[in-house]
């Protein structure tokens, strides 16, 4: 058999390559095992362990709570928040996803010197600076641009925020926070690399009958050198409250307190004098 093709086989051949029709030939049998290949999405890293992410999500309601106490006794203000979803991304995927328009709050971390950074809708904004000022906040335009005013009034509100946050993280790894810069400018928000794996926790924040979304974006390099603080389990966390009670007991005991005895009485009369006779110690004062 010749090993050439003539002319009516070659016309036979691209017609059915044109037809999407193309033989393939068996792959030899080599005694090798099948190559093993694995998808990898880069835009979802694994930086952050489980344990960090629960326990971060844990520090966040915390914080909800927190902060809405101090909203309400320091603005008056019945903010509403709950953390409705955590993910894993990169920086530039992470930050894509925070809507447009929204209030910027860079903030940075002591005394390891990195940031993190804490976004809230302008609507909210908006009804929020109404009722520091006194007015209806039914009535506030939630698409207006924010004045050089406003971004003050915003870094106060904010600020109350930041320091509840603040309380939690210091309360788990010693980490203060404070606020760099509020902006609503995107091209002034320098926080992270693009690349940066970074944990996006998305919080619902209501107020005034509007509902609108605040989100904390945490780069690893923002929690990297205390990330043992945020990755003990619970068991360590019952061992280390175990010896702080052992800690505050023993030092009690080295309090000298003086004791005072306490009796049983009921009143009376001497003669014409009222008085009053002691029965003798209470019980378990003895």
């Amino acid at each position: 058999m010749s090993g050439f093709l003539d002319n009516k086989q070659i016309e036979a051949l691209f017609e059915r390559a044109s037809e999407g029709n193309v033989p393939v030939e068996a792959e030899a049998n080599t005694g090798r095992r099948a190559r093993w290949l694995r998808t990898v999405d880069f835009t979802r890293p694994t930086k952050f362990s489980t344990d960090q992410e629960r326990r971060l999500r844990r520090a966040l309601d915390t914080f909800c709570q927190s902060a809405e106490t101090r909203m309400v006794a320091e603005h008056r203000t019945p903010l509403e928040l709950e953390v409705i979803d955590v993910q894993q991304l990169t920086w530039t995927n992470a930050f894509g996803m925070v809507p447009d328009g929204s209030v910027y709050t860079t903030i940075d971390t002591a005394p390891h010197e990195s940031r993190v950074l804490l976004t809230a809708e302008t609507g909210l904004i908006c009804v929020a600076i109404e009722r520091l000022l006194g007015g209806r906040p039914e009535t506030a335009d939630k698409d207006r641009e924010l004045t050089d005013i406003d971004l003050m009034l915003v870094r106060r509100f904010m600020t109350t925020i930041v320091d509840a946050l603040s309380l939690v993280w210091f309360d788990i790894a010693e980490v203060r926070l404070g606020i760099a810069a509020v902006d609503t400018q995107v091209e002034m928000v320098q926080v992270a690399a693009g690349s940066e794996p970074t944990l996006v926790m998305t919080m619902e924040a209501r107020l005034e009958g509007l509902s609108a979304t605040m989100s904390l974006l945490v780069p690893y390099a923002a929690i990297a050198p205390v990330a043992s603080a945020f990755s003990r389990h619970d068991e360590e966390e019952v061992r280390r409250d175990a010896r702080s009670t052992a800690a505050v007991r023993q030092g009690l005991s080295r309090v000298d307190v003086a004791r005072t005895p306490v009796h049983r009485a009921r009143g009376g009369r001497s003669g014409t004098r009222r008085a009053v006779q002691v029965l003798g110690p209470v019980e378990g004062e003895e």
